[in-house]
């Protein structure tokens, strides 16, 4: 069974449901939000590729565990559901935090 990719799937769709039914900060609309979006992906997309590459890899994944897609470079697509739900959260939360202190 895929745990991983269910995980990753659970998180991404929770801290979209998080934002859009509860804290309602208007955050994914927000340039500055794409922007930062992109600048992580990238940079995930240039460590990963790095760590998870399949000629020598530093990180392996049990492919039972994933849905064995991988794009670019060798990196498991869970990584960028998992990222994107990380750095989400942490600035829905932030987001949210800031406006009570206002």
């Amino acid at each position: 069974m895929a745990e991983y990719t269910l995980l990753a799937c659970a998180a991404a769709v929770g801290v979209v449901v998080l934002e859009v039914v509860w804290l309602r900060t208007g955050l994914f609309r927000r340039p500055a939000y794409v922007i930062t979006m992109l600048i992580m992906f990238v940079g995930q997309a240039i460590v990963d590729g790095w760590l998870t590459k399949l000629s020598a890899p530093i990180v392996l994944y049990d492919e039972d565990r994933t849905s064995a897609i991988r794009f670019p470079w060798d990196i498991p697509i869970e990584d960028f559901l998992f990222g994107f739900a990380l750095l989400t959260a942490v600035l829905l939360l932030w987001e949210r935090a800031g406006a009570g202190a206002r």
